[in-house]
């Protein structure tokens, strides 16, 4: 027994030691558990506020510029842009610019006094169902005067786009491509330079006249074919079994789909060119795949997070591909009025292939 106990003692010393040494699993351990209590401290908040908002106000009355500021003192939303019509407000709709549209005709004033008609309209960009619930509240206002000898007019006519019938699928499914999509070209890719080392193949390259640029462009191309077979197959299944609406062109949806895989399969080669093992590779795989899903908007309203939430979830590819997939096939916008996320991917997909090129060195050390 009592050698029993010491060759146990042994073996534990031993990983210890070997736990030390591993400083990626050691950092792991701490950081993982950090990310997942702030992550779900912060930056889940069900408590939305400070949805971005455009306002029309062609009444350009004092009651109407009254009734605009008591709308943005319920901090429900900021209103980030000025429309002249209903036409514009629907177009940033369209493009992602705003999720909520407050439209006030020219006889405003006189509408409030009148109960048959509505005062104002209500966009919202339905795809989303929780941006419809937090609108809500702002329906329940007060009208911002009333006449006591009349009855209540009714405020607001809500106009709910993309998702009439306030499906979950409907914003689910489409972004699902891009969560599907993060987990596997990263993690296929994030073992590719590790497993080529394990493997001894690496023997083999340093024969050969191939450069570090033609090897990391050689082992993605696989896996764009990959990534589109996967676009593919979300769609169909997506429409097939959930009925999921596609407002855009198709085109537009693979041309956006081929820059966020780039984007993604870059992200996995430089982590393959940090990492000594494949099971450190896909440590780092997990370690980035939590943020993503939580931070991209994927479930979370992004306008809810807080600003320093928002910041980080512009890094991630995921974030950006989420607001293309969204834009193009639930709200028919097209793939030249979302160029500001295609930029975004282009350039981390520069970035993160320079940075890999850099790390990789062509020998067994």
């Amino acid at each position: 027994m009592m050698r029993s106990l010491l060759r146990i003692r042994a073996i534990t010393v031993k990983e210890v030691r070997q736990l030390r040494r591993d400083r990626l699993t050691l950092g792991m351990v701490v950081g993982v558990p950090l990310m997942q209590i702030l992550l779900f401290g912060y930056a889940i908040n069900m408590d939305v506020r400070n949805l971005r908002a455009g306002v029309a106000d062609q009444a350009v009355s004092a009651t109407s510029r009254q009734f605009v500021r008591d709308i943005e003192a319920t901090q429900v939303v900021r209103f980030t842009e000025q429309m002249n019509s209903a036409e514009e407000l629907m177009d940033s709709l369209r493009r992602g610019e705003i999720t909520i549209g407050v439209f006030l005709p020219r006889d405003f004033d006189r509408r409030l006094n009148d109960p048959t008609r509505p005062a104002a309209q209500l966009m919202v960009d339905g795809s989303d169902p929780s941006i419809l619930n937090v609108a809500r509240q702002i329906l329940r206002m007060p009208p911002p005067r009333r006449q006591p000898a009349q009855p209540s007019a009714q405020l607001f006519e809500l106009r709910n786009f993309y998702n009439p019938e306030r499906r979950s699928a409907v914003q689910i499914v489409p972004a699902l491509i891009g969560v599907i999509l993060t987990m596997t070209m990263v993690l296929f890719t994030s073992v590719a330079i590790v497993r080529e080392r394990e493997r001894g193949n690496l023997e083999l390259l340093i024969t050969t006249p191939v450069s570090t640029v033609e090897l990391m462009l050689g082992k993605l191309m696989p896996y764009v074919l990959i990534g589109l077979l996967q676009v593919t197959i979300v769609l169909l299944v997506g429409r097939w079994l959930f009925d999921m609406p596609f407002r855009g062109r198709i085109v537009d949806l693979y041309l956006a789909a081929l820059a966020f895989i780039a984007a993604s399969l870059t992200l996995g080669l430089l982590i393959s060119t940090l990492a000594k093992t494949q099971f450190q590779a896909m440590q780092m795989t997990i370690f980035i795949l939590l943020p993503s899903i939580l931070l991209s908007g994927f479930m979370f309203p992004f306008d809810g997070m807080p600003v320093v939430a928002q910041n980080i979830a512009e890094f991630l590819p995921l974030t950006h591909f989420v607001r293309l997939v969204r834009g193009i096939v639930l709200r028919g916008a097209g793939i030249g009025e979302l160029m500001p996320a295609v930029w975004a991917l282009m350039v981390f997909f520069t970035v993160a292939l320079s940075l890999a090129v850099l790390r990789f060195r062509k020998r067994l050390d």
